[in-house]
């Protein structure tokens, strides 16, 4: 049995939903009548404060990865910040009032839940959770869970540790913004270079790259230095081998052609590294970046997809309030 916090859960709520793939200004609609999900034995019920929207997020509605995807309808959405409002009878870690954050899916491309975060209500494992660090908003925790996990597990796989040297292709991206401030302030990187546009490196240094690259007018692999890491967050990984130091390492998180000499991995969604960070975020050295248009209202989500689309946004793209 599952423990409720009142009887005020509604049987349906409003949700972001599409029946068919494509792109979120033609398939993505606004349903109110979508039943609030049941929760298994292991899971919370959440009313939904913020959510964050990912690149992965938009190729899933494209139906790049429907061989694996969950059955249509979908409702959308990986990152979630909110308070519980009902626990299953095996969850320990969490109680009714809760505030959690967390990326839904443990498994980015495997089945990923049809019920996702952009609605009122949403079920989530309690292995993908942790409590909200109290200094930061729903909408700053929301931006945080996939893409600070998958920084974190790309420099755990590189084996990457203090003294080290790494570049960053795509720093003032969702992931990018993250690997540059784990490198420096988390994992004790000697040097952090990292690749943008013109506009965007003040960001970067801001953010504790020692060195940052304009893209535009610089051939990151033409650099006198050669690195550690080199994490490429863009999918240039045939470029990025160029660019890092014999013995060093190349890790991507971009499907598709990839090079010999890199390798890539797909996030693995778990509390345990939201938990390991939760100093870092209370005492600030990690900061959550959001893009200056967001949050967005929950009305205008397809907005924010379209926006999200044109790969020019800084941070994170957060929906805020829901509704």
């Amino acid at each position: 049995m599952a423990a409720a916090s009142t009887d005020s859960i509604p049987s349906v709520n409003k949700a972001w939903v599409y029946s068919e793939y494509g792109k979120a200004a033609d398939v993505l609609k606004l349903d109110p009548n979508v039943p609030v999900p049941e929760i298994k034995e292991d899971q919370v019920l959440i009313k939904v404060v913020a959510a964050a929207l990912n690149p992965v997020d938009y190729k899933r509605m494209f139906g790049y990865f429907k061989a694996t995807d969950s059955s249509l309808p979908t409702v959308p959405g990986y990152d979630v910040a909110g308070v519980v409002v009902k626990v299953g009878s095996q969850v320990t870690k969490f109680k009714v009032g809760d505030e959690v954050y967390g990326d839904l899916n443990e498994k980015a491309l495997e089945n990923p839940t049809r019920f996702g975060s952009l609605a009122e209500y949403t079920a989530a494992a309690e292995r993908v959770l942790a409590l909200k660090p109290q200094n930061l908003s729903f909408v700053e925790a929301a931006s945080l869970p996939l893409a600070i996990e998958t920084a974190y597990e790309g420099l755990e796989r590189t084996e990457f540790s203090a003294g080290k040297s790494i570049l960053v292709l795509g720093g003032a991206g969702g992931v990018g913004t993250h690997v540059i401030q784990l490198a420096k302030h988390v994992f004790g990187a000697s040097k952090v270079a990292a690749t943008a546009s013109t506009r965007k490196l003040e960001l970067l240094r801001s953010l504790g790259a020692d060195l940052a690259v304009d893209y535009t007018k610089e051939k990151y692999e033409e650099l006198p230095e050669k690195f550690d890491v080199v994490y490429d967050t863009v999918g240039e990984s045939e470029r990025a081998v160029k660019a890092v130091k014999e013995g060093g390492k190349v890790v991507t998180i971009v499907p598709g052609r990839v090079a010999a000499a890199a390798f890539i991995f797909i996030l693995t969604s778990t509390g345990t590294i939201l938990e390991k960070l939760k100093p870092y975020l209370e005492s600030g050295k990690v900061k959550p970046v959001l893009d200056p248009t967001s949050p967005y209202p929950f009305s205008k989500t397809v907005e924010a997809f379209a926006y999200l689309e044109t790969s020019r946004a800084i941070g994170k793209v957060v929906v805020h309030p829901i509704p």
